[in-house]
């Protein structure tokens, strides 16, 4: 879908200072830099940015890529909740097939999410599991979440240490019962205990009590669905956050935020100095509860995507910074386990499939609004980074990891499933056209071939 990159050994006469030599040098007119979309050449050196220059400049690079016009160089992504689910449901999705999609979406980090893999990330013995599997095979970057469940909170600390980027908790039945909720009052203790070394606490935040109290969900009908997990649950879980943190000065996060109706107590929240971030993701921001077909379980996750007034406040609430960025939420399941035949939302597992297609989807949606490309990646890029704390991602300047999309926007595609590399090749999102083609992602300065496996294993503060 357009041209290839034409790669030269040497560029014309250079007029860069230095008289320096780089393992990577990359020109182009659109180059997305700190200051916006630039004519750039950049300069990598073991997997780092050193060098930027004024297009023109003619850095020496063993091997020089020239981007055509309509291509644009962007930071990779950084998707802090994804669930890879390996070891104990590598069925469902496992590392490799995981971070291959990862980068065919131009994602160059990842956080994998602590439950859902066997045994749950809730303590050092199974993180070091879990870093053991991923180790060989993983094609981007890779970090860890630690979870907080009960008779856990002893653990925290060394998990901390142990290079965890923080720690999440459900307000309810998470979906698997080697991971179970906290109530408020255990999650308060546990966020006490995360202040002492200031990690944070990230909530799924639906109220057990508001479900338990909501109409069944059983059948095909999307409608009873959404009724089953109302706003209220979702509301009330979130004020439980902010009181919480408001009493023990933690750091707490809100998860897949879908309840428009929360994003006042958020704001007042943050204008109180709380330190409380929020993150929504794209299943809320392009689906809509009214398009959703009978018996159309890809489309179930919890929370629910919600109507389309619901939608457009949420888009408010990224324009203005109530919410803070874009993740995935990848939530895969076995083909069966979604329940397509009988089309059951009460029986189906809840969670969307969206890896490799969330720059896409965004994008799509956010150009028909107005907004720039600029703004999507500091959404789905540099303020994620930012809140997990990865100083080295998320932007293209000297000192970075030399980790980048490029990015065609005006170009598109439809989604067809047959094309995804996550394990189980289901998608709400299949046939819908899609505006923005990511043609190749580097990874500390080297294409991804998905072949080969070159991504890290992260701990906070530091590789590993």
């Amino acid at each position: 879908m357009g041209q290839e990159n034409e790669h030269r050994d040497a560029g014309p006469a250079s007029l860069d200072p230095t008289g320096e030599r780089y393992d990577l040098v990359i020109r182009g007119e659109r180059v997305l830099t700190s200051s916006g979309i630039r004519p750039r050449e950049v300069g990598v050196r073991d997997g780092v940015i050193v060098a930027m220059q004024p297009l023109g400049n003619g850095l020496i690079g063993d091997e020089v890529v020239e981007l055509t016009p309509d291509e644009t160089l962007i930071p990779g992504l950084v998707d802090t909740h994804v669930h890879v689910n390996e070891p104990g449901r590598t069925e469902w999705e496992g590392f490799a097939s995981a971070t291959r999609a990862a980068a065919a979406g131009g994602v160059t980090t990842i956080l994998d999410m602590p439950l859902n893999s066997i045994p749950p990330t809730v303590d050092v013995e199974a993180l070091n599991v879990k870093r053991d599997v991923a180790r060989d095979q993983v094609h981007v970057d890779v970090g860890f979440w630690g979870g907080a469940v009960p008779g856990n909170t002893g653990e925290l600390r060394g998990l901390h240490d142990a290079g965890v980027f923080g720690f999440k908790c459900f307000l309810l039945h998470s979906g698997v019962d080697e991971f179970p909720p906290l109530d408020p009052d255990e999650m308060e203790e546990d966020m006490r205990e995360l202040a002492t070394f200031d990690s944070v606490m990230i909530v799924h935040a639906e109220d057990s009590r508001a479900i338990d109290r909501a109409p069944s969900p059983e059948g095909d009908d999307y409608a009873k669905f959404l009724a089953s997990r109302p706003r209220g649950a979702e509301n009330l879980a979130i004020a439980e956050v902010i009181e919480r943190a408001r009493w023990t000065g933690a750091r707490a996060h809100v998860l897949h935020l879908s309840s428009s109706d929360a994003l006042a107590m958020i704001r007042t929240a943050k204008r109180d100095g709380l330190r409380l971030t929020v993150e929504t993701c794209p299943h809320y921001l392009t689906l809509t509860a009214e398009e959703i077909p009978l018996g159309a379980t890809q489309f179930k996750c919890c929370p629910p995507i919600r109507e389309a007034g619901n939608r457009e406040l949420l888009w408010q609430g990224l324009e203005d910074g109530t919410i803070d960025f874009i993740v995935s939420d990848h939530s895969p399941s076995t083909i069966d386990l979604k329940d397509l035949d009988n089309g059951d939302f009460g029986v189906a597992w809840g969670g969307v499939s969206s890896l490799q297609l969330g720059l896409s989807l965004i994008w799509t949606e956010a150009r028909q609004r107005g907004l720039p490309l600029e703004t999507v990646v500091t959404w789905m890029s540099e303020r994620p980074a930012q809140f997990a704390g990865l100083t080295g991602k998320g932007r293209i300047a000297p000192g970075y990891d030399a980790d980048f999309s490029v990015f065609a926007a005006d170009d598109a595609f439809v989604v067809d499933v047959t094309k995804l590399h996550h394990k189980n090749r289901l998608t709400p999102y299949q046939g819908r056209a899609l505006a923005g083609v990511v043609r190749r992602t580097y990874l500390h300065g080297e294409v991804v071939d998905g072949e080969t496996p070159k991504g890290r294993l992260l701990r906070r503060g530091m590789l590993g």
